[in-house]
């Protein structure tokens, strides 16, 4: 039986394995070499693959699984901690890209209609691209992918109510008002459905599912969970992405969300690929070849356009200029639901088969672009800071009078838990400390709690110079942003020579990095983890404390080297030779009526000699006799704590069985 769409499927995957096997050569993202098969693939290129319906419907999936993992990783209480970002900056970053394009629709003589429409489709951007790129960065919890994503998700729910716009823009008569009302109903049910699956239902199912230990009906479990949320999301008139995040929101708050991304990732990251292959095969390559000028033309217009706005939505509200331009570099491309959108707009002749090809060219563009700028959006946004005049970047808000005048204390950046559990440490011994955080909500409720932390941006070296960097002894980068670790610790070597800086990080890989920006020690938690478990497998083996310190103090004065590499030279002096394999210990209580033992001390009962076997303590009725004797006296119903080899202690045990049985 042959299946068209599995020869597709080789012919795409084996393409793309050739493409970007040779882009990873040249150093180029794999999400470009994607969009490059799609390319050669397509109706444009080669035109390799006919099932092209069934290939989108993968893509689909793809997107969905995408989502899915991003609303894994987060939970409901991030998601209502950031709403003002989701309806406050993503309104703002929607209605501004909204009205410029129909100022520049206007100047290119589209009507009204033509160019709000235009607005729609170019203030949306591309929620696989971006998040993908993001999580490859392990930037999604970073201050600036917080944002990125709020916006995302603004713009996931505002293109239901554009696309019930958009025939009326067409001048079809439809009650719009109606639509919107019952969309919003169904909103307010979705959010119910949500809250009462996350706190009730899901996690008592997944209970009962990870009790069976079967993989995989834990797998299938979570893959039914995510489709089911997606295709009720969609039937109610929402997108699929959407609803496979909130799908993700429901897992997340229960303990089991790590083991389902486990489980999605390897399928997501396959899927994910058919999305990308699918929208390299939208490209007319006649079409952009013929009109190359004003394609590029009209690229770095929707770029500046984007970029400025979305810089404006994330600065207005009240975040630093760096972190605003970090998310202007992230969301200035077109996104996969414009596509969707598009198609509306040109069944409904809003747009031209003309204006169409442009829209598809130029987003494919952005699209193509975004990896490279959005990895080095930390370079333009340092350049920048350095470019404008003094007092032109946002200024931070300068701690209170008493922070600038502490002296010999701890500056530590960050206040997730890490930095949390430094400040408590500070404040129990005694010492002074400052704190610096992002997020603006954290610090209000810090500080009503008496915390002296600050909000600002430790990127800008005059907000580490309010926290007195230069007469600290010690600081802490504490924070989950690893590019933005390596700046801050290079701006506290720039401001002072003398403090001692211990930075964060995730993996081994960025320790030497950060040692070049100027740190005195990195932390990195993988190896950390490592020593903390190895050193309890010394503890069994009954190696002296005094070694074990010895051993960690080696291995961290020497920057972690000795874990890291394959000598064969021994970390301390051998294992104590002893045979402790198999010594034991027991619980064993004494029968009623035993005359061996009850009523007579151990030096009588010769327990020792006998058994070869060591009564560490007693149990008798509530009391605990730690202290054990040859005088002790054994009583009815004692519980006996012994040491000794197991063979000992069962022939011990056998022993009183018998005993209780001639009673």
């Amino acid at each position: 039986m042959e299946i068209p769409l599995l020869a597709d499927i080789i012919v795409i995957l084996g393409l793309a394995v050739v493409v970007i096997l040779t882009f990873q050569a040249l150093r180029l993202h794999p999400i470009l070499g994607f969009l490059i098969t799609g390319l050669i693939a397509g109706p444009s290129g080669l035109n390799l693959v006919h099932a092209s319906h069934e290939v989108e419907m993968l893509s689909e999936i793809g997107v969905i699984l995408l989502l899915f993992i991003i609303g894994l990783e987060f939970s409901l209480r991030e998601l209502i901690a950031i709403k003002n970002l989701v309806f406050i900056g993503g309104a703002v970053q929607v209605v501004l890209t909204i009205l410029a394009t129909i100022l520049v629709g206007y100047l290119l003589g589209y009507s009204l209609s033509q160019s709000l429409f235009l607005g729609f489709l170019l203030s949306l951007s591309s929620t696989a691209i971006v998040l993908k790129l993001l999580q490859d960065r392990r930037e999604v919890n970073s201050p600036h992918g917080k944002i990125i994503l709020a916006i995302l998700i603004f713009q996931d729910i505002i293109v239901v109510p554009m696309m019930l716009v958009t025939p009326m823009l067409a001048g079809e008569s439809e009650d719009i008002l109606f639509s919107v009302i019952l969309l919003f109903i169904k909103g307010l049910l979705i959010v119910g459905f949500v809250y009462v699956s996350a706190r009730y239902l899901v996690p008592k199912l997944l209970y009962l599912i990870a009790r069976s230990r079967s993989k995989e009906l834990f797998l299938i479990s979570t893959i039914v969970i995510c489709l089911a949320v997606a295709v009720l999301t969609s039937s109610m008139g929402l997108s699929l992405s959407l609803g496979a995040f909130l799908a993700g929101l429901i897992i997340s708050e229960s303990e089991y969300s790590h083991e389902a991304t486990t489980n999605i990732l390897p399928f997501r990251e396959v899927f994910s690929s058919f999305f990308f292959v699918s929208i390299g095969m939208l490209l007319d390559v006649s079409f952009l070849l013929d009109h190359l000028n004003m394609v590029l033309l009209f690229t770095l217009l929707a770029f500046l356009v984007k970029s400025l706005v979305a810089f404006l939505a994330s600065f207005s509200l009240g975040y630093p200029t760096r972190t605003s331009i970090l998310v202007g570099f992230a969301l200035f491309q077109v996104g996969e639901f414009s596509f969707i959108l598009s198609k509306v707009g040109l069944e409904n002749e809003l747009i031209s088969t003309t204006t169409y090809q442009y829209f598809l060219s130029v987003s494919l563009l952005t699209m193509a672009c975004t990896p490279f700028l959005l990895a080095r959006g930390n370079f333009v946004a340092s350049l920048v800071l350095k470019l404008l005049p003094a007092g032109w970047a946002r200024p931070d808000v300068p701690p209170a009078k008493a922070h600038q005048e502490l002296n010999d204390h701890i500056v530590i950046i960050g206040y997730g838990i890490t930095g949390q559990h430094i400040a408590r440490a500070a404040r129990k011994v005694g010492i002074p400390y400052n704190i610096l955080e992002l997020n603006a909500e954290t610090v209000r409720r810090e500080r009503q709690k008496g915390e002296p932390i600050v909000y600002g941006d430790a990127v800008h070296s005059i907000m580490l110079a309010h926290l007195g960097i230069t007469r600290a002894r010690v600081a802490v980068v504490a924070i989950s942003d690893a590019k933005a670790t390596k700046q801050i610790v290079a701006n506290i070597r720039h401001l002072s020579s003398s403090v001692h800086i211990i930075a964060r990080t995730m993996f081994v890989l960025e320790m030497e990095e950060n040692f070049r920006m100027g740190a005195d020690e990195v932390i990195p938690e993988e190896l950390e983890t490592s020593i903390e478990i190895f050193t309890r497998v010394l503890h069994k083996y009954l190696v002296p404390k005094d070694d074990i310190m010895a051993f960690i103090d080696r291995i961290r004065a020497g920057n972690y080297n000795m874990m890291r590499s394959f000598s064969a030279e021994p970390l301390f002096p051998r294992l104590p030779e002893i045979e402790l394999a198999s010594m034991t210990t027991a619980a064993l209580k004494v029968p009623d009526g035993n005359k061996e033992i009850v009523g007579r001390s151990l030096q009588e009962s010769d327990i020792r000699e006998k058994y070869g076997i060591t009564i560490l303590a007693i149990k008798r009725k509530d009391i605990t006799l730690e202290t054990v004797t040859r005088n002790t006296h054994i009583e009815p119903d004692d519980v006996l704590y012994v040491f000794g080899r197991r063979e000992s202690i069962l022939e011990f045990e056998k022993a009183l069985k018998i005993v209780e049985t001639a009673a």
